[in-house]
């Protein structure tokens, strides 16, 4: 921990323990927008491989993939990746070589990263490959484990020889069943199904680990735990337009808290992944990014934040729950639509609990009546259309949606979060019909939900702002798509770098759209 805080001081930077959040990352300069705070390269990372799809090991890429000859499990694109990696793929591909085909089948992304995961370990101890204080094994041992944060924030779990006592116990109880048993005896009805069912999922994956690993010395128990560290731990990898690639271990990234009003963002460049200041961040302050979509009401985020990472949030935002603006905030995002289509007011339930009653104009909306909409919503499969769309059938996936827009659009306030999810897929399937000019009026539609929904500089909104200059530009609106491309270049060259090949070929497009724009004006004189 010494040698990592020495690293971070000569980056501006502190490790600090701070009450309910533990570990927290501080920044002892000032930092402004557009500025990187802190990078790094993952500890371990892997693609997201599927069925349908295939990535490469090194760059992530889908183009020119050849699978390991020999393991038939990995992907690369060239010898140039497959040189790059080859040092650590050499173990990788001994141990996968002694599955057989069955076997393979349940090698997902998670297996593979854990088993990643022990082979850098070893290799590092080994001196085959270098380790660094910001690049070493002892990074991912201080990470939180959501076993002991299970633990830790039961109801009933108050008094510290109780603690002290389910801490040894899950160190030294080899099979994680009894613990799960024990746990029960001791707080009755406070451990969920949910609950029970993670650690025996750890606690099966981790055994398959051990079945691929097959290493006599390896601790069954410490793999289970470290699941369950990737748990609130690992960062999907995503590409500069936010579409998931893979996952990896950050392990100095991982120590940075969470917040819904955060003053950095979390972006990648190809597996490198950069927190980058949003806002001004003054000298002493703390590093927050979000580890959630911040897209809804504060008791959706917090639902998220506490199945996912066990705890409650206590930002600024989250702080402000059943005051007026958070009220307010919840019933455009996720509430009702007035029953005067003309009118924008926003829906709050009647004293008498039998309707809904718009803040604006005075309308009631009556309890049946929503209750009948959002039931014939829920009657079409939006699963079906997903199916579809997956599969290519685009105008068949374009034919439900549309239903559920449409209900959706009777129901709903029309800066809805459900009512833009369903635009946005909509958008997505035409886009692959090439069907423009009515991609652009459903990527227009969505433009004053995100601006509601998201901060001023948000990767979201600056990518939403992109795509409807690309297609006003490719529609021949040219003076629109230079707007649109402005707005998007102010919020990505923030969010993104402005040394990133993807926001260099965005303003090498904002350049060539105001040449364009310029030549018609001046055409016109």
């Amino acid at each position: 921990m010494e040698d990592l805080q020495s690293v971070l001081v000569d980056r501006n930077l502190t490790v600090s323990s701070v009450p309910e959040k533990g570990r927290s990352l501080f920044v002892t300069k000032d930092f402004y927008p557009g500025e990187v705070i802190i990078s790094q390269e993952p500890y371990v990372c892997v693609p997201n491989n599927n069925s349908v799809q295939k990535r490469c090991e090194g760059c992530f890429t889908t183009t020119n993939l050849k699978k390991c000859s020999r393991c038939q499990v990995v992907w690369y694109c060239g010898t140039s990746c497959q040189k790059l990696e080859w040092k650590f793929h050499r173990l990788e591909c001994e141990v996968l070589s002694r599955l057989d085909n069955d076997k393979k089948k349940f090698v997902t992304p998670s297996i593979r990263l854990m088993v990643k995961l022990y082979l850098r370990r070893k290799l590092q101890n080994e001196k085959i490959i270098p380790s660094t204080v910001m690049d070493n094994y002892n990074l991912v041992e201080a990470l939180v484990s959501r076993i002991l944060l299970i633990f830790i924030l039961s109801s009933n779990f108050q008094c510290n020889e109780v603690r002290f006592f389910l801490y040894i116990l899950f160190f030294f109880i080899y099979n994680i069943s009894i613990v799960i048993v024990l746990f029960n005896i001791l707080f009755h009805e406070d451990m969920s199904d949910i609950t029970k069912e993670q650690l025996l999922l750890y606690a099966q994956m981790a055994n398959l680990v051990n079945v691929i690993l097959q290493w006599p010395e390896i601790n069954i128990k410490e793999i289970a735990e470290n699941f369950s560290k990737f748990a609130c731990n690992a960062h999907t990898i995503c590409d500069s337009e936010l579409r998931p690639l893979g996952t990896g271990l950050y392990p100095v990234i991982s120590i940075i808290n969470h917040s819904c009003l955060p003053n950095s963002v979390l972006v990648f460049e190809g597996r490198s992944a950069s927190v980058r200041a949003v806002q001004h961040v003054p000298k002493g302050s703390e590093v927050l990014i979000s580890y959630i979509e911040t897209a809804g009401s504060t008791m959706t985020r917090q639902k998220a934040l506490k199945e996912q990472y066990l705890f409650n949030c206590t930002c600024p935002r989250c702080s402000k729950l059943g005051q007026y603006d958070d009220i307010r905030e919840s019933a455009i995002l996720e509430g009702y639509r007035c029953k005067n289509e003309k009118c924008d007011g926003f829906l709050l339930r009647t004293t008498d609990g039998k309707g809904f009653q718009c803040q604006q104009c005075g309308l009631v909306r009556e309890k049946e009546e929503i209750k009948k909409t959002a039931t014939e919503i829920n009657s079409l499969s939006e699963e079906e259309a997903s199916k579809l769309s997956s599969a290519g059938y685009y105008q068949e996936a374009i034919s439900i949606y549309k239903m559920i827009e449409k209900l959706q659009t009777k129901l709903y306030h029309p800066f809805s979060i459900s009512l833009m999810r369903t635009r946005e897929k909509i958008l997505k399937s035409l886009m692959e019909l090439e069907h423009w000019s009515e991609a652009l009026a459903y990527c227009k539609l969505t433009i004053p939900v995100y601006q509601s929904a998201y901060p001023a500089i948000h990767p979201l909104l600056g990518l939403q702002y992109y795509t409807c200059g690309k297609l006003e530009w490719y529609l021949g609106e040219t003076e629109e798509a230079v707007k649109s491309l402005t707005k998007a270049v102010d919020i990505l060259r923030i969010t993104h770098g402005t040394n990133t090949h993807f926001v260099k070929e965005l303003l090498m497009k904002l350049e060539e759209a105001r040449a364009e724009a310029s030549y018609k004006s001046s055409s016109k004189e």
